[in-house]
This record gives C-alpha cells, sequence and structure tokens, in this order.
C-alpha cells in the first residue's frame, strides 16, 4: 500500500518567507540659507524651486542642533496669488505654526524687496525692509484675558492671556534672572486650562513706563528661546493693557534674552488694539546645501 501524504497545507520546517524589501527613497541636493533675527535663528527654503512636501520631517530632521543644521525654526517661501509670497514656518518639532513674527522679518530681508505682503495662516501681514531694520505689521490682538488663574501643583499663577497670531501667555516676574523658564514655562504652556494647542510663555520685567524684559518659552520649539518676535508683542499689548491703560499712540522696547532690542507700536482706544507693528533687525548668516 502506498503511505497517504501527510496535509499538503503544512509548511516545512525552516521555510524561509520572503518578506518585501522598500527601496530606500534618494535623497536630493538642495540650497538653503540660514537667517537670524534677534537671536531666533531659521532655516529658509525657496519651496518655488524646490517643491518639497515633507515641511514637518526635515523640520524634525535639519532643526536639531546636534546632528542638523539648527534652528528655531524651518520656513518655506511659496508662491501665492494673494501677497507677494507666502510663508510656512515649521517648529523643531514638525508642528506648523500660524505664523512667527521674527520668522517673517527674516522672510522679507531674504525676498529684499522695500514693501511687502506676506500670506501667513494667520492672515496677510505687511512689511517694510529699512536701512535700519524689518518693521512688520502684525494681526489684530484676539481673545485677550487679564488674571487667568493657573493651578499648578497647588500654587496659583496669574496669566494673562492674548493671541497675536499665536497663543501666548505672559507672566509678570519681579526677578526675570531668577525665574527657571524652562521647568515653569513647560508647566503653563501644557496646563490643561490651553488645551489642545497649548501657548507660548511669556516672562515679563517691567524696567520702566516704556521698557521690558522678557524671556519666553517657546512651543514647538520646548525649550526657552532668545527671542520671540509674537512674545514681545503679547507682552508690550498685555502691559499696557493692564498696567497703563490710556488711549494714544505708543512704543514699547522690549529687551530679549539675545541682547537685542524689539520695538512693538501700537495704537490703543478705549481696550483696543490696532495699527500693530513689530520692528528690529535680522541679518543672513550664511546659505549652504543639504540633502533630504
Amino acid at each position: 500500500m502506498k503511505k497517504k501524504k501527510q496535509g499538503g497545507n503544512i509548511k516545512k520546517e525552516n521555510q524561509v518567507k520572503k518578506i518585501p524589501v522598500r527601496k530606500a527613497s534618494k535623497k536630493r541636493k538642495f540650497e538653503f540659507t540660514k537667517m537670524v533675527a534677534s537671536g531666533n535663528d531659521f532655516i529658509i527654503f525657496d519651496n518655488r524651486r524646490a517643491g518639497l512636501k515633507n515641511g514637518p520631517e526635515i523640520a524634525r530632521l535639519l532643526c536639531v542642533r546636534t546632528n542638523g543644521v539648527g534652528a528655531d525654526g524651518l520656513i518655506f517661501i511659496e508662491s501665492s496669488k494673494r501677497a507677494d509670497f507666502k510663508m510656512r514656518i515649521f517648529n523643531p518639532d514638525g508642528s506648523e505654526a500660524e505664523m512667527c513674527g521674527n520668522g517673517i522679518r527674516c522672510a522679507v530681508l531674504y525676498k529684499g524687496k522695500k514693501n511687502t505682503k506676506v500670506e501667513t495662516l494667520a492672515g496677510l501681514l505687511s512689511a517694510e525692509l529699512k536701512d535700519y531694520g524689518i518693521k512688520v505689521r502684525m494681526t489684530d490682538p484676539k481673545g485677550l484675558q487679564l488674571n487667568v488663574n493657573l493651578d499648578i501643583d497647588g500654587r496659583i499663577y496669574q496669566v494673562n492671556y492674548v493671541n497675536t497670531g499665536v497663543p501666548h501667555s505672559v507672566y509678570f516676574v519681579e526677578n526675570l534672572e531668577a525665574t527657571n523658564v524652562r521647568m515653569l514655562g513647560r508647566l503653563i504652556r501644557y496646563h490643561r486650562d490651553f488645551e489642545p494647542v497649548g501657548t507660548n510663555v511669556d516672562f515679563a520685567k517691567i524696567i520702566d513706563q516704556d521698557t521690558l524684559q522678557i524671556r519666553t518659552y517657546e512651543r514647538g520649539v520646548e525649550e526657552e528661546t532668545l527671542a520671540c518676535g509674537t512674545g514681545s508683542v503679547a507682552s508690550a499689548l498685555v502691559y499696557h493693557h493692564k498696567f497703563v491703560g490710556t488711549n494714544g499712540t505708543y512704543m514699547v522696547n522690549i529687551h530679549t534674552k539675545g541682547s537685542e532690542v524689539l520695538k512693538i507700536y501700537f495704537d490703543y482706544k478705549d481696550g483696543s488694539f490696532s495699527n500693530v507693528w513689530l520692528e528690529g533687525r535680522a541679518s543672513m548668516v550664511y546659505k549652504g546645501e543639504c540633502y533630504v
């Protein structure tokens, strides 16, 4: 008698299963420009030529300071039907921000046009390139709230909230140098009251009636930065609304951790702000090439 063959569906021992292997994507070489404004540094790509699609991935790759180019943000210059160009800004963690005050000043200098309109996720902004710096008309502030009490580990911190294109919480302190910006900034940034988007956090010290000194913990960077344009605007507006409150046209000097001074101009009438401008210097650091 012939022996019956055992189950034809049973796999042989030690049979190797073939797994399809994806081919590694070929990286391409692109030119970029490194720029800085008041201590904030940015990697800029002219994306009208480059055609890069993966901004979040590139930001996470290049913004790292240990093994990347290193920057506070990645900027794409893109075409716009509504303005001279569109600016997209990606944080080091890959998130896309609505706008960035110091980033816009770098982008305007990069383009080199004296009067510019810039499209951002926060809206259309106007900018002026001058001999002494770049001046940007910011969006009018939204959602201003004074004296917001936050319970952090059983202690109450009173912050002031305003959106100057991106959300900011301003906390006034007497001793700025002794403030643990990284620790407290992170606790406020992730506080449940600001979920789901979170907030940037500005620690402000009043120097005199038209001068503040600030330090900022930036959302998306997740660290203290040397300066923050929208944070400087937020601090100036909150300061005026909270401590001054008189109608008129004003200018406030903001001293940043990077030792540069930003100037904030605005009109104030009956509790409302308009005609808000941010002014400061920017410069090109170098041009380079990278593979992404």
